[in-house]
């Protein structure tokens, strides 16, 4: 690492409350939002473009964050506006019920993660630069525990005092994070150029970056078409409560949380990067079919838990790889570019999901993203394996050594 243990010792751990705070205030709303809309509502087209809204918004703003953290150096004050907008967010939500303004809330929402370029980046520097991986697996972790805590209060105070409370409890999580922020330090600057048009280019052009950003589009697409999208309505549908969404969605997020951290510190060196994403490809796509062939509440659960374990292993492993070979000065540029571009899977899973429940079933719409699921563990190891392209390294510095 890059600091004294002491510095360490004081700037992790509060970096990671801080985002666990902010992720816990982003996704109290995310087991009852689609349900909720369509309460109020909305049609499953409608839904899904409320909730793909939050991805859209993250895919304009993050390649400009970027952009401007790499220039002025000042990853703090974004992870503090972020965290200012999530509050936003939920207090929006909270006191209205027009769906223009939950969808012009759902952005703000979706410019709030859009900081999320600087959270990586600003706690990677505090790891050397192989040890990327692991950094990202750990801020993945409190990522992941964050919605999963989140997720779980979200569904237990909707089914206990309604559904404006899951949007109170995240509004004040995120008010608690925001203080928080403000104590985080922010590492010093190193001697690099100042971001320029041309070096944006070159950024945004990179073949490593691009690949695993391409690949990261159809993985946000799968996860926002199921857990953070229609899986709550069909279990609303075999007979869940407010609450059972709730713990639908936590038991999917709490396999990941756990893949997410050990995939990235362990399981990485042993199998390979590479290796590890055609597997996550594999359960999240075959566990997604099985949505809609799970008749009871339990049966969906364990569908959800292993394709949470997929939704683990891939994500920090694809994360790492869009910086890992980038220079300090172009890191939140590459994270930009790449975060900007999953987005597009962020908008497109929930709507694509809307519009197949319109003019088809969601159960034909499960097995059409399921099978998507599938052929892009295949497309991975095309991309990553049989085309030689040096993503990631197989193994670990001390396996080769």
């Amino acid at each position: 690492m890059n600091d004294t243990p002491e510095v360490r010792n004081y700037r992790i751990p509060l970096f990671c409350t801080v985002t666990l705070m902010f992720w816990f205030s982003m996704y109290t709303c995310v087991p009852i939002l689609t349900a909720y809309v369509e309460y109020l509502g909305a049609s499953y087209k409608m839904a899904g473009l409320i909730v793909g809204m939050y991805g859209l918004s993250q895919m304009l703003l993050r390649i400009p964050v970027g952009v401007v953290s790499d220039r002025y150096h000042k990853h703090k004050w974004f992870i503090v506006f972020g965290l200012f907008f999530s509050v936003l967010s939920g207090v929006g939500i909270l006191v209205t019920q027009e769906l223009s303004w939950i969808l012009l809330l759902r952005a703000a929402a979706g410019a709030a993660a859009a900081t999320w370029v600087d959270f990586t980046v600003l706690f990677a520097s505090y790891y050397r630069q192989e040890e990327t991986t692991q950094a990202i697996g750990t801020i993945s972790f409190y990522n992941s525990l964050g919605q999963m805590f989140g997720i779980l209060c979200g569904g237990w105070f909707a089914d206990r005092y309604g559904w404006e409370s899951s949007f109170l409890i995240g509004a004040a999580a995120g008010a608690l994070g925001l203080a928080g922020a403000f104590f985080l330090v922010e590492t010093p600057k190193k001697s690099t150029q100042p971001m320029t048009f041309k070096g944006m280019l070159e950024v945004g052009s990179d073949r490593r970056m691009l690949t695993v950003s391409f690949l990261a589009v159809l993985f946000q697409l799968l996860t926002f078409a199921t857990v953070f999208g229609f899986t709550p309505v069909y279990a609303q549908s075999i007979g869940a409560t407010k609450l059972d969404m709730g713990l639908l969605t936590f038991f999917s997020t709490f396999p990941m949380a756990i893949a997410s951290l050990v995939g990235g510190r362990y399981v990485a060196r042993k199998l390979g990067e590479n290796h590890i994403i055609i597997i996550g490809f594999i359960f999240s796509g075959i566990f997604t079919i099985l949505i809609p062939f799970s008749s009871t509440l339990w049966m969906l659960m364990v569908t959800q838990c292993l394709a949470g374990i997929g939704r683990g292993l891939t994500a920090p492993v694809l994360m790492a790889l869009s910086i890992k070979h980038m220079d300090a000065g172009r890191r939140a540029t590459a994270m930009g570019f790449y975060q900007a571009i999953y987005g597009l899977g962020m908008f497109a899973g929930p709507l694509v999901m809307g519009v197949a429940g319109d003019l088809l079933t969601l159960r034909q719409g499960f097995i059409m993203i399921g099978a998507l699921g599938c052929a892009t563990a295949l497309l991975s190891h095309a991309l990553l394996m049989q085309r030689g392209l040096p993503l990631g390294d197989t193994r670990s510095a001390n396996d080769q050594a």
